[in-house]
């Protein structure tokens, strides 16, 4: 198709609205309901797009409508025109309000613990009433909010073939994963260390898809050994702290959990075939704020002070 019908003035905003929404809902009943108006009128924006699209956007099945592949490409553009749109509000409504622009970091269980709130902890110290969302997640869910500019960066264990090709990656250090047990567990007192012998203990790993967690099972294959059998799937700290500190569960964790956690150890196990870079992911395709550069540069001299303090390269 020719691309400059897209822009000839028949394509509007609200068809984005309709029309992604008609996708969430599943059906016209249920996309007029969300947004208030009639059913004729979601089917006039489908039947408008399409004219300009010159494609079938939705199979109309029984009980509702299912995007087709051409709608399917269609929806994931329009998802992130809509999102850019709502960011670009945000924006302006907390430049005019604190005369800053929101910072917004995905981060998950290697930036969380330690890196990530030390930077935090600086930034507010310098810009009070600068406003920072932290967004938790899986490696998966965090490229996807980066590339659909969600959020501005991502601090962490490094993946990069996690994330599409328009991603920058500092390296900042490398951080061991080590088995992280409560004090008193019995393979501390027992000196159970291998990982054949920790086989029958609760295991705590992250759920998949993730690159630890492949790098992990990996491990378990290379040492002639199944799963374990007894697993809970957790990625979030408070949880994953709580059941360790409750019962003789055992979970492969990034070092600065362990060390600096003090009713948690770790025992001598090695995992040196796991990943350790931790780092910073950036858009490669679009400027950071003055505020996300800010945190950027606190990021990295809190590295600075975890890579000179803890023997992470043990």
């Amino acid at each position: 198709m020719d691309s400059q019908r897209l822009f000839d003035g028949r394509l509007k905003i609200r068809h984005l609205v309709l029309l992604t929404t008609l996708a969430d809902e599943g059906s016209m009943v249920g996309a007029a309901e969300v947004l208030r108006v009639t059913q004729p009128a979601i089917t006039r924006a489908v039947r408008e797009a399409e004219a300009v699209l010159e494609v079938s956007l939705f199979d109309r099945k029984p009980r509702g409508v299912l995007p087709t592949q051409f709608g399917e490409i269609f929806l994931e553009s329009a998802r992130t025109v809509l999102n850019n749109l709502r960011n670009a509000a945000d924006h302006i409504d907390e430049l005019q309000r604190v005369g800053a622009r929101p910072v917004r970091v995905g981060t998950n269980l290697a930036g969380a613990y330690s890196l990530l709130p030390q930077a935090l902890v600086a930034l507010k110290k310098t810009q009070p009433n600068l406003s920072v969302s932290v967004i938790e997640g899986l490696p998966e869910e965090l490229a996807t909010s980066l590339a659909r500019d969600e959020i501005d960066l991502v601090v962490g264990r490094l993946d990069p073939s996690g994330f599409r090709n328009g991603a920058h990656h500092i390296r900042l250090y490398d951080e061991p994963v080590r088995i992280v047990v409560r004090q008193d567990h019995p393979a501390v007192q027992r000196h159970e260390q291998s990982i054949e012998d920790l086989m029958d203990y609760p295991w705590i790993l992250p759920g998949r898809p993730t690159q630890l967690r492949d790098e992990l099972d990996e491990l378990f294959s290379r040492e002639g050994l199944g799963l374990p059998h007894n697993i809970i799937e957790c990625s979030t700290i408070l949880t994953l702290r709580s059941i360790l500190i409750g019962t003789d569960a055992i979970a492969p964790l990034p070092m600065l959990i362990g060390a600096g956690d003090e009713q948690l150890t770790m025992l001598t196990t090695s995992l040196e075939t796991v990943p350790r870079s931790i780092g910073i992911t950036m858009p490669a395709d679009r400027s950071l704020s003055a505020s996300a550069r800010s945190l950027i540069d606190l990021i990295v001299d809190a590295a600075r002070v975890i890579a000179r303090d803890l023997p992470l390269d043990e």
